[in-house]
Formats: C-alpha cells, sequence, structure tokens
C-alpha cells in the first residue's frame, strides 16, 4: 500500500470510490481504531446512515490470521441479514489496494460480559457457512504442526526453546466439525449493543473444530492486545459455561495446552517481525501452557 499522508490517501481514495459510484462516501471521515492490518474509517455523510471503509493493506504472510479481502466479501454477502456480521455494501479494487464498504455497527468494542461472547460465538458456529472456505487445524495433531511450522519460520532463541515446549499431555482426537468459524474473535472485532454482540473483520474465516474460535477469544495474548490484561479465571470459566454446545467447553479444555504452546509460537514469530509487545504476549501464553502442564 502507497505511504501517503492519511488526508492525502483520504482524498486519493474517496476519489478512487466515486468513480465506482455505487456507494456515496461523501462526508466525513473518521479513523477507527482497533485494526491492526487493514486501514478504517468511518464516513458520515449529512443525513445519511455511517458506513466504514475498510482498505486492504496487503497481506504478509501471516501464518495464523490470513487477510483475504475476496474471502470476507464472501462471507458478508453470505451472512447477510443474520445479524452476525456487518451488512455488506460494496467492494472495489482501488489503485490504493482493495476496499471494503459496509454499514457501521453501532456498539463498544467487547470489554466483558462472558455470556455476551459465548452467545455470539454460540450464533456464528451454528450459522451455515458459505463454500469454499479454508479448513483450520482440528484436533492436537494438526495444531502441533501448525505450530512447529510457524516456529520454522522464527529464528531467535526464544522460539527455539518454545519448540521444546510442545504438550505432552494426551492426544485429542479431529472432531470432523465444519463449524462456521470468524478466525479473529479478539474483543476489538465484537462490537456489543445491549446484551447481543455482531462480529467485525471477516477477514479470515475458516470451517473446523468451534474450539479454534473459543481459543482465540480465551488467549490471554488476543486479551493484553486489546484489554490490556487476560480474562481473570472467574471470567473463562463463565464463558465456557455460557458457551451452549454439549461436550465442546470439555473439548476445549483438552485442547488448551496446544491452542497455547501455538500463540506462543505465533507471538514469537510477530515479535521477529517488529512488533515489540508481542514479546510480553507470548510471555503470557508461556505462563498459561506452563500452569495447564503443571496441574
Amino acid at each position: 500500500m502507497t505511504t501517503q499522508p492519511d488526508q492525502a490517501m483520504i482524498d486519493s481514495l474517496r476519489a478512487a470510490l466515486a468513480s465506482h459510484g455505487s456507494v456515496a462516501v461523501e462526508g466525513r471521515w473518521h479513523p477507527l481504531s482497533g485494526g491492526r492490518t487493514n486501514r478504517l474509517w468511518q464516513v458520515t455523510a449529512p443525513g445519511g446512515a455511517p458506513v466504514v471503509v475498510k482498505l486492504y493493506t496487503g497481506d504478509p504472510g501471516n501464518p495464523l490470521f490470513p487477510n483475504d479481502p475476496q474471502v470476507e466479501r464472501h462471507v458478508l454477502r453470505h451472512l447477510q441479514g443474520q445479524g452476525i456480521a456487518p451488512r455488506l455494501l460494496d467492494f472495489s479494487e482501488t489503485p490504493l489496494g482493495p476496499c471494503l464498504i459496509y454499514g457501521h455497527v453501532a456498539g463498544t468494542n467487547w470489554a466483558g460480559g462472558a455470556a455476551i461472547a459465548a452467545r455470539a460465538l454460540h450464533r456464528v458456529h451454528t450459522a451455515a457457512p458459505p463454500a469454499n472456505l479454508r479448513r483450520s487445524p482440528d484436533g492436537s495433531a494438526a495444531l502441533a504442526d501448525q505450530t512447529r511450522s510457524i516456529l520454522r519460520l522464527c529464528s531467535s532463541h526464544a522460539a527455539r526453546a518454545a519448540a521444546a515446549l510442545e504438550p505432552s499431555c494426551p492426544s485429542v482426537a479431529p472432531s470432523g466439525q465444519a463449524a462456521l468459524l470468524h478466525g479473529d474473535p479478539v474483543p476489538g472485532n465484537m462490537v456489543v449493543s445491549g446484551n447481543s454482540a455482531c462480529l467485525i473483520d471477516w477477514q479470515c474465516p475458516s470451517i473446523g473444530d468451534p474450539c479454534e474460535d473459543l481459543a482465540v477469544f480465551l488467549s490471554p495474548a488476543m486479551q493484553l492486545a486489546y484489554r490490556g490484561h487476560p480474562l481473570k479465571p472467574v471470567e473463562r470459566a463463565a464463558f465456557l459455561a455460557s458457551y451452549a454446545w454439549p461436550g465442546m467447553a470439555d473439548r476445549y479444555r483438552a485442547l488448551a495446552p496446544w491452542y497455547h504452546w501455538r500463540m506462543l509460537a505465533y507471538c514469537l514469530w510477530r515479535h521477529e517481525q517488529g512488533d515489540t509487545q508481542a514479546r510480553i504476549a507470548a510471555q503470557a501464553e508461556q505462563q498459561a501452557l506452563a500452569t495447564l502442564m503443571q496441574g
């Protein structure tokens, strides 16, 4: 993506979208915080409903969270009207990169309320998925393979040490599930209004074991990144108790060591990419893993 100053970028993007002509983007552009990969603005025209303009900055080869604009477009179109994703308005290829426009979701980023988060993910996981989504790793062997592949991308001493932390607890078989997964259900992607939540930023969805989404939401690293602190044990327990899929909480608990090991590897990869805060997040995942292995 070009490195124009923000106003110059807005002017260029506004002109490109105006030439496309499907959705009016005149009005005030306010940058939205929370997106860690792409650029987002809320656009409010006089007398009109606010929309979000999302400019994709490319996919730097993220080994855990892909950034695919065409997939997000595909999923939003499929989930239209179900209340679990924003309303798709337009998609354009612009000189600055792919650009998605969707209806602004009113509310606040999730900051607490385990039952709200659990219900939101359950609604996602029980929705019919669209065709042709990637499949997420399923079971401890697949998670271990993915973690080793992430660590092979790293060169630090910490990554070499992390390779020796592979869980030694009993293996967990694949579930065989093909549930719709958001892929990145962190607090910044969960917009709460009243007693319900809508998920935004669908650029890395998949199908597979619902535990995949549960693990990302419960991850100490992800909670640190978006809220500044991990969930308390009582919050984790309340979330799993509120997730209404029989047996899934127990399955997550059995798989949790592999999910923490994988997130540890991912945080170390992020640190090598220049994310200075990722080392603290890695330590949080390593502590969570150690606690489980000692228990």
